[in-house]
């Protein structure tokens, strides 16, 4: 929300600097998001006067002006067509800088001739579009003034941050309301009566109650459609809105000074009444932004007998606007339901600044004053004669009365304030306080335009945002005698231990949008749940995978540079059925650098992805020896992963903890990443809780009095036998003696396949005797032996 210095004290009776102004918004929590000074870019403008204009000698449509800043004569070229002796414009002095390109004015030399500064165009100064010539100013303008001075231009522009409830303050009269409450000036009177006319005022009806409660209309015939006053379209343009002719200004200058949009029609394009109605399947509406728009049922819109000329409370109708040729208006105010405004406007895609007052909630006690407001402007500014008010509806104000007690501010605010300060506080906002003369609860009514209050907690934080939020006293809360108890769930403790563990293995954490597009969604089988009015279509899909943001922040690095890529993320990725908790981890690019022996760089393989699930599945308290390896195939993004080089660790053959390898290069393609990138995604939610033991202390080191005893095993083993099988048949033969057995060799020669084991066996009370290493030998061969593997010779 913006608007001017000025603008502001035509509410408010002030004499408060603009610090003031700035730190009292904040502090009552109308946050100021920046402030603006045009003039301050224009202090190196003045007007000037041109004395004399001639052919340019070697261009002709160039002009050599003799121009008069307040200094004297000075040679200026100039190509605007309207450039003649005697017009009054502004004149840009060598070392200005011209808003609208950041060009340093200078001396300079143009087709032969010395040029000492410029005339300038609206447009390059950023006071509007025109730059069919340069600035006309009055004859009478006083040479060599500062141009900022001149127009008026030194008043700085607020811009505000207004949180969704609080819509009383889409207007600067609200804004000026709360500062007069907060003590930094009075109120000033607004009159907001109804225009008293003569003759039948325009027809209108409703046939949508529901969406529009109350509509109100008035015509004036005979106006003049021409420019708006020109403090008018200097604030309008101060706040970013475009002059358009005098009517539509008015309307906008209404909607911004008073949070009160307004419509105008050409009565002459009419057939027939107003009429606010539920729209028809397929209806459409060309509307004045130059798009037509295909309405659903149950869209409010306001329509002649020949169809819809506008979509309610958000965008006027092309057909029925008013142009320069416009004599007869109709001047619509109504009141709008909130939720049917927002509904409307989010499923046609469609804001607008009508739109961001009505879905808020306007004040509906203020339909009749703000027509009267906005038609005294139409006869004060292009004339005309009224008629009278035609009313269909009546936009219901239900009367909201309260309890409150005054201790409240205490015991929910923690800040005494006194009574009469806070009635004093209350009644200045709006509110009507009706104190009893015995003990008991105050009697509150809250005004029309404060939608936001609802109960005693509101009206306290009203009162401590006036009186200063800053004199709330910082107190600590009360703490219970005793060790504190942990307050992190299982499932925190565990995303936590996998956060360092993860850190502490180089890889670096990465943040990204829980929203992808479609094309990222679709090769990890695609998003269950998408968004029917995204931001944008980049972030349309609710992630079905964390690989997809991961992706995407290794494809950026790697073109900015990078020479590998380990990033790391803890989030949480959108099935059908609901939320999991997951970690995503991606290793791209170079694994180690060039180094003498090979003379090239090492990329990242599936077993590095492989030795990132299993340290961080160790991490999160799986376990990791029970863990069973199977392929991708079967998992509900397998298609994601390249087959043969990728694969899932398991508890069994459905309780899946982690998916890790090589991804498929068509995925990487969709993200557009060359060579082999390893992935892991662990399932922190399928990982089964541990049965015994919530402490966060790691059990008490008891290491082995004997030493281990190690034995390898080397066996001739079938076509097709996984490695990970035939070592947990071996690590499975004698659970007690055993402790690990991991493969360390592979060898195959003519059709020949052999796996070397080495194989811990760790004594407890005593030392292993011949016969008893024989027998745990006899039973690992007798395992293997079951998978068809033979003991080599």
């Amino acid at each position: 929300m913006k608007f001017t210095l000025s603008w502001l004290k035509v509410h408010l009776d002030t004499v408060a600097t603009l610090d003031e102004i700035v730190a009292t918004l904040t502090r009552i929590g109308l946050e100021v998001e920046g402030v603006d000074n045009p003039g301050a870019r224009l202090v190196d403008f003045r007007v000037a006067k041109v004395l004399s204009a001639a052919p340019h000698p070697q261009a002709d449509k160039l002009q050599v002006l003799s121009v008069d800043a307040g200094d004297g004569p000075m040679q200026v070229v100039c190509g605007a067509p309207n450039a003649r002796a005697g017009l009054v414009g502004v004149f840009g002095m060598p070392g200005a800088t011209v808003p609208a390109n950041g060009m340093v004015l200078k001396v300079a030399e143009i087709r032969g001739v010395v040029s000492n500064g410029m005339m300038c165009s609206t447009r390059e100064l950023e006071l509007g579009d025109d730059h069919d010539g340069i600035i006309e100013l009055a004859g009478d303008a006083p040479v060599g003034t500062s141009y900022p001075d001149y127009a008026g231009l030194n008043d700085p522009v607020i811009d505000i941050s207004v949180t969704p409830n609080r819509q009383d303050c889409m207007g600067v009269r609200g804004i000026a309301h709360d500062l007069a409450a907060a003590g930094l000036g009075s109120l000033t009177m607004l009159y907001a009566g109804t225009v008293t006319g003569a003759g039948e005022g325009p027809e209108v009806r409703i046939d949508d109650p529901e969406g529009c409660p109350a509509f109100y209309a008035q015509g004036v015939t005979g106006v003049v459609n021409g420019e708006a006053p020109e403090w008018m379209r200097r604030r309008l343009i101060a706040v970013g809105q475009k002059p358009i002719s005098a009517l539509v200004d008015i309307t906008n200058y209404v909607s911004i000074d008073l949070g009160r949009p307004l419509h105008v029609y050409d009565r002459a394009k009419l057939t027939g009444g107003l009429v606010a109605r539920k729209a028809e399947g397929g209806e459409q509406v060309a509307a004045l932004n130059g798009k037509t728009y295909t309405l659903e049922p149950g869209m409010t819109v306001i329509a002649d007998d020949a169809g819809a000329q506008g979509i309610a409370g958000i965008i006027g109708g092309e057909h029925s606007s008013v142009g320069a040729d416009t004599t007869d208006i109709v001047i619509e105010c109504a009141y709008f339901e909130p939720s049917g405004i927002a509904r409307t406007g989010q499923k046609l895609a469609l804001t607008s600044d009508a739109r961001q007052r009505f879905e808020r909630g306007v004040d509906p006690d203020f339909v009749e004053g703000g027509l009267g407001i906005a038609t005294q402007y139409v006869l004060d500014i292009c004339g005309g004669a009224a008629s009278e008010v035609t009313r269909a509806g009546e936009a219901q104000v239900p009367l909201r009365v309260g309890e409150y007690y005054a201790e409240l501010t205490e015991t929910l605010g923690g800040l005494v304030v006194a009574p009469e300060r806070q009635k004093q506080i209350l009644e200045s906002l709006g509110f009507i306080v009706g104190i009893p003369r015995s003990e008991g609860p105050w009697q509150v009514s809250v005004p029309s335009w404060r939608r936001d209050i609802d109960g005693p907690a509101d009206i306290v934080e009203e009162i401590i945002r006036i009186e200063g939020i800053d004199k709330v006293l910082p107190v600590p809360l009360p703490r219970l005698p005793g060790v504190a108890r942990p307050t992190a769930t299982p499932e925190q403790t565990r995303e936590r231990r996998v956060r360092r563990a993860a850190a502490a293995r180089g890889l670096n954490e990465a943040v990204t949008w829980s929203f992808v597009s479609e094309a990222e969604a679709a090769p990890f089988g695609g998003g269950a749940w998408s968004l029917a009015n995204p931001i944008s279509e980049d972030l349309k899909v609710m992630r079905p995978s964390l690989l997809p943001g991961l992706l995407s922040a290794a494809a950026r690095n790697l073109k900015r540079g990078a020479g590998g890529v380990r990033l790391f993320e803890i989030g949480r990725r959108y099935l059908v059925d609901e939320e999991h908790a997951t970690l995503g981890l991606v290793l791209a690019g170079e694994r180690s650098a060039r180094d003498w022996q090979s003379g090239k760089a090492q990329g990242f393989d599936a077993f590095d992805a492989k030795a990132e699930a299993l340290a961080l599945l160790a991490a999160a308290g799986a376990p990791v020896e029970n863990l069973q390896i199977f392929g991708a195939d079967g998992l509900w993004a397998g298609d994601a992963w390249h087959p043969g080089q990728s694969g899932t660790l398991r508890l069994g053959p459905k309780t899946v903890l982690a998916a890790f390898g090589i991804l498929h290069p068509l995925t990487l393609r969709a993200f557009d990443l060359d060579g082999a990138v390893a992935a892991v995604e662990l399932y922190l939610d399928a990982i089964p809780a541990k049965r015994t033991g919530t402490g966060f202390m790691r059990p008490a080191y008891a290491p082995p009095a004997l030493q281990p005893v190690r034995r390898d095993f080397a066996f001739t083993v079938p076509e097709g036998l996984a490695a990970d099988a035939l070592v947990r048949a071996v690590r499975g033969a004698d659970k007690a003696a055993i402790t690990s057995a991991r493969l360390f060799d592979l060898f195959e020669r003519d059709g020949v396949r052999s796996m070397a084991i080495e194989v811990t066996l760790q004594p407890t009370d005593k030392s292993f005797t011949d016969e008893a290493l024989k027998a745990i030998a006899d039973k690992v061969v007798a395992a293997a032996t079951k998978l068809g593997a033979t003991l080599r010779g």
